[in-house]
């Protein structure tokens, strides 16, 4: 859709459109240039409160994404006039202590009357012209990391069938409500070559992502990747949400799959993901160092999951 938008033009527009990475950069001066992205979704989960968490930690991570530190936030909200203020003072109040967290201020927002609840937020933050990170810019023999495990769109579909138990439940919140705050601050002070946070488009929609916007072909070791206790289960199950079909059905002419890699670890790949973690392209002799790092200050599970390689026939190469 955003192909039919006239491209503007702007020597100080330095990230726009023409890689979809996860937000615009406009420079102000040699020092500083802003960060500024919008994201809002509706309930993955039932309890209001945790619901505000996981979209503000969302809408925050695109500018952790592009190496950057929120500043303002204002709150987007669509909200049913038959459900109770009381629901969206939770929200409101998960979104503020996510805000909060992130040492970031909230300024305002705007609030229309829909028929389904969606809340999140649209977010200002202030990075280095010199020390941006994009999705475009991972070298052949770096080494990619990712800094959360993955499966919540399996898991926020087998949440809503009351299929999970307490532990895994859990489990999936922790995942989603946890800021890429940690894993950014773990990483700032290495040269990470490109970056994005894995949503929507799943592990292998964004990798793929970073792969053409870079250049370059992306290989994935499947049996590294880090999952959310149990999603294996419920995908084997079935219980997947049609998120995944429409990711695997846009690339999966791009990707090469290795005979022996498990089905349910293929649509796991490609499981949309909500506040999902950051996935780094790094230099080979700072791999050990970071992930040093991400054990001391990283709040959730992290691998080193794949490698840069010369661009070849296929986009991804899952080994």
């Amino acid at each position: 859709m955003l192909c039919h938008i006239p491209r503007i033009k702007d020597e100080k527009l330095i990230v726009g459109l023409e890689t979809s990475d996860d937000a615009a950069v406009y420079q102000i001066d040699e020092e500083r240039a802003l960060v500024q992205t919008l994201d809002f979704f509706t309930p993955v989960v039932d309890d209001p409160y945790t619901y505000g968490q996981i979209a503000a930690a969302n809408s925050l991570s695109d500018v952790y994404a592009m190496g950057g530190q929120p500043l303002t936030a204002m709150n987007i909200v669509c909200f049913p006039s038959c459900l109770s203020p009381d629901v969206l003072k939770e929200i409101l109040k998960g979104g503020a202590d996510k805000i909060m967290e992130a040492n970031c201020l909230l300024v305002g927002g705007h609030t229309v009357e829909d028929n389904e609840p969606k809340y999140g937020l649209s977010v200002t933050g202030m990075v280095s012209p010199h020390e941006i990170w994009t999705n475009a810019g991972a070298k052949v023999g770096e080494y990619l990391i990712l800094t959360k495990p993955i499966g919540t769109g399996v898991l926020n579909t087998a949440i809503k069938v009351d299929m999970v138990d307490e532990s895994q439940y859990e489990d999936a919140v922790k995942v989603m409500v946890t800021l890429n705050k940690y894993g950014m601050e773990a990483l700032k002070d290495f040269n990470i070559s490109a970056c994005t946070d894995i949503t929507g488009f799943g592990l292998l929609g964004h990798a793929y992502e970073m792969a053409k916007g870079s250049h370059v072909s992306l290989e994935i070791y499947s049996d590294q990747v880090p999952f959310i206790a149990g999603v294996k289960e419920f995908a084997r199950m079935g219980i997947i949400p049609g998120g995944m079909y429409a990711n695997k059905k846009h690339i999966e002419k791009d990707v090469n799959v290795n005979g022996d890699v498990e089905e349910v670890i293929m649509d796991l790949l490609y499981d949309p993901q909500t506040s999902g973690g950051l996935l780094v392209s790094i230099a080979e002799e700072q791999v050990e160092e970071a992930i040093e790092k991400l054990t001391e200050l990283n709040l959730t599970e992290f691998a080193v999951i794949g490698k840069v390689v010369e661009k070849d026939e296929f986009t991804i190469y899952i080994k």
